[in-house]
């Protein structure tokens, strides 16, 4: 299917997924970050499920090629929220794929509480402070900065949505883990799995993925294996080949 392409702007694919999608380095480009979130967490198959802070629409791309679960993206920023829209026309998912132009915090118009399966999220890693250095691009200073909503915000709002037992999965930065951790905990999101991902073997974890369950346990608590993206020749690792661009 042919889609309106405009300037600057690209067709990407995720060989793995066979998915399709819109990206502008002027605007958003989607990182390793959403595939590895994608690859993480554990979908449901079916039901409903919301990414929060949505972007280009890549992490529900993603996660349609596992589900018949009904997907809706909320994204603040209309531009990335029309390449999404494009990009779910791309891949013939309207059906089972929508995507919400509005701020998080009024997802309570769209979105009951109690009523989805799994909540996803990459949201800004960087907090919103006076000596912030924040990117000139304003599309990319709200997607990297909390300049439109908080890290608060993003799992109290997780929380409000999900059903009981229903599941929290985020991709974030491990200097914040202990604040994610509180902040699942003030929430009722008991966290069940966490992986650190590293950029190489001998180097510190740059990204963190945690998933918790709404009202569960608080024990069981599992640290799963890290992954190391890239090797000494600086080429991806075959597992991280492997969630890519597949066999």
């Amino acid at each position: 299917m042919s889609v309106v392409l405009y300037e600057n702007e690209r067709i990407d694919q995720l060989y793995s997924e066979g998915v399709q999608i819109i990206q502008s380095q002027e605007v958003f480009s989607f990182s390793l970050d959403a595939v590895l979130l994608a690859h993480f967490t554990n979908v449901p198959k079916s039901g409903k499920i919301v990414d929060l802070c949505a972007g280009n629409g890549a992490i529900g791309l993603f996660l349609s090629q596992k589900t018949q679960a009904k997907i809706t993206g909320i994204e603040i920023q209309e531009r990335l929220a029309d390449m999404a829209r494009r990009s779910v026309a791309l891949n013939q998912l309207t059906e089972q794929m929508d995507i919400l132009t509005l701020p998080l915090q009024q997802g309570k118009q769209v979105i009951p509480a109690d009523s989805v399966d799994l909540v996803t999220c990459n949201p800004p890693y960087f907090k919103e402070l006076p000596t912030s250095t924040k990117n000139p691009n304003p599309h990319l200073a709200i997607a990297r900065h909390e300049i439109e909503t908080t890290l608060e915000e993003v799992i109290k709002e997780a929380s409000r949505q999900l059903k009981m037992m229903g599941k929290f999965s985020m991709v974030h930065r491990p200097d914040r883990l202990l604040e994610i951790i509180d902040l699942m905990n003030r929430y009722k999101i008991a966290p069940k799995r966490i992986q650190f991902v590293y950029p190489k073997q001998h180097k510190e974890a740059n990204i963190l993925l945690i998933e918790g369950i709404r009202h569960g346990k608080k024990e069981g608590l599992k640290i799963l294996p890290p992954l190391y993206v890239y090797g000494e020749d600086n080429q991806y690792l075959p597992e991280v080949k492997q969630i890519l661009y597949g066999n």
